[in-house]
């Protein structure tokens, strides 16, 4: 089915948000912000959600039925719970619904798969919300590393670190570590690259609480991604940082470094007798990457309307969860896994 607003300019995109919960609430405060776009009204499984947040915005209560059987409306922005991904971007897509989905596509590779064959098949206009990619700060850092500041990469650090880790049972819905956050770190190395490991070894343990330790989650992890150009990304993970969201990333090239510091609380430095004193970094991610959200929002509303090029997209997801998979399979068995 074809997209009606591919190729046309449509005074604002009429979009239909899945999800009330922390997600919808930032996609919906900035969807009605955006001169572009339109918010029709909102989804969710727990009607009190959906009412409260269609009440914040003066908008309707949607059935998920009705979304896919109005033609006016032109996209949708999945941001429900992740087991619920798969079975909403199939319905869009063959609903001829450009999508705007937050990862993952879904918790399994099977699925995902699936997912994507009927992305590309209906090639309905798609962005998985890989949000690093549209952060100023990475996207300053990609510019110049993809402009030859520091020439050839080869050597990169990313640290990804979360304040405190999250409720058990959360962490068995999302997938675990790897795929709940080591895929945006995965992703942000294939995008800095520009390559696609042929190899990762990854080693994690379950430190952080009691639950994680008993159930033997991972929740600390450090993976090497071996790159086709021999150049090596380390990534390195935990889910307990009593300091904030720590955010980091070193890319080591022939000609020098090119460095991303954390973004701190405010910008305020004390010196004095006792020693010098910043401010921690950003409490969580929903502050530190707020300005990315604006523009990954703006970027998919501009695309669809214009007909432009969407990234990242299906395909994206499809790989950074195939090395994620990859990963679990390293620290499981202690061994390096060979990507085909």
């Amino acid at each position: 089915m074809t997209l009606r607003v591919t190729h046309t300019k449509p005074s604002q995109l009429r979009v239909a948000l899945f999800g009330a919960g922390r997600m919808g609430e930032i996609h919906s405060a900035t969807l009605t912000r955006h001169a572009g776009a339109h918010l029709v009204g909102i989804v969710d499984a727990h009607r009190p959600s959906a009412e409260r947040l269609a009440g914040e915005h003066g908008v309707r209560v949607l059935e998920e039925d009705s979304v896919f059987d109005d033609n006016d409306i032109d996209a949708v922005i999945i941001a429900s719970a992740a087991d619920s991904h798969p079975h909403l971007i199939l319905r869009s897509a063959t609903a001829g619904k450009a999508i705007f989905c937050e990862k993952p596509l879904a918790r399994d590779l099977e699925a995902v798969l699936s997912v994507a064959k009927v992305v590309e098949a209906t090639k309905v206009p798609f962005l998985l919300a890989f949000n690093r990619r549209f952060d100023p700060d990475f996207s300053a850092l990609a510019r110049r590393l993809h402009g030859g500041e520091v020439g050839a990469v080869e050597l990169a650090i990313i640290t990804s670190r979360d304040p405190a880790p999250p409720p058990i049972d959360y962490v068995m819905k999302s997938g675990g570590l790897f795929r709940e956050t080591t895929i945006h770190d995965i992703d942000v190395a294939r995008w800095l690259t520009g390559e696609d490991p042929v190899s990762v070894h990854a080693t994690a343990s379950a430190l952080t609480t009691v639950g994680m330790r008993d159930a033997q989650l991972p929740d600390t992890a450090v993976l090497t991604l071996k790159m086709p150009s021999g150049a090596i990304v380390s990534i390195n993970n935990s889910w307990r940082a009593a300091y904030g969201y720590d955010q980091r990333v070193e890319v080591l090239g022939q000609d020098g470094m090119l460095k991303l510091a954390n973004r701190r609380q405010d910008g305020v430095t004390r010196m004095g007798t006792s020693g010098t004193l910043n401010s921690n970094p950003e409490p969580f991610f929903l502050e530190r990457y707020a300005a990315a959200y604006i523009v990954e929002l703006d970027h998919f509303v501009t695309a669809v309307r214009e007909g432009q090029t969407i990234s990242p997209g299906v395909a994206d997801g499809v790989k950074a969860l195939r090395i994620a998979y990859a990963a679990e399979e390293s620290a499981r068995t202690g061994q390096t896994v060979t990507l085909g």
